[in-house]
């Protein structure tokens, strides 16, 4: 399987993982609003580049741990598209993993201007790239889970 593969010499790859609450909110992260970044002042789901050597799963693992303190449990790949398809510059893929959130570990912002869990209605509202709705309905598809309001918990 080609998640088990460490990422080829010279290719390039970058993911994000959506980590997903029992009331279909996931967790975002706010980036700086610094021009020498990619997606400056937008809503993202946390993520980043591949290193040399590692695997799609443990690159996804090791920058989620990075920018929030959180280990994922159980990540599972969701979509995979070229950086071209959803409107990057550049030839390298682009992994989305999604996992659910353990509601036992505390996630901190180590990375970024905020990082919270944002509800799916709430999300449409906000500075983001156009794919993240879809990928985000796409973890709640494979989780099951139905999105609720404030306040109310509920899995399929």
């Amino acid at each position: 399987m080609i998640l088990d593969r460490p990422v080829p010499d010279g290719a390039a790859a970058v993911c994000g993982v959506v980590l997903l609450r029992s009331d279909g909110a996931a967790l975002l992260q706010l980036r700086d609003d610094r021009p020498d970044i990619q997606d400056p002042g937008i809503w993202v789901f946390p993520g980043g580049h591949v290193e040399r050597g590692e695997t799609l799963k443990s690159g996804a693992e090791r920058e989620f741990l990075e920018e929030t303190g959180y280990r994922c449990r159980d990540l599972e790949e969701l979509v995979r598209y070229s950086a071209e398809e959803i409107g990057y510059p550049g030839r390298y893929a682009v992994a989305f993993f999604w996992s659910r959130f353990d509601g036992k570990q505390e996630i901190w912002c180590y990375e970024g201007q905020d990082l919270r869990f944002i509800e799916r209605l709430e999300a449409g509202s906000l500075p983001k790239r156009d794919y993240l709705l879809k990928v985000w309905d796409r973890a709640l598809a494979a989780s099951g889970i139905q999105p609720t309001p404030a306040g109310q918990a509920g899995e399929k």
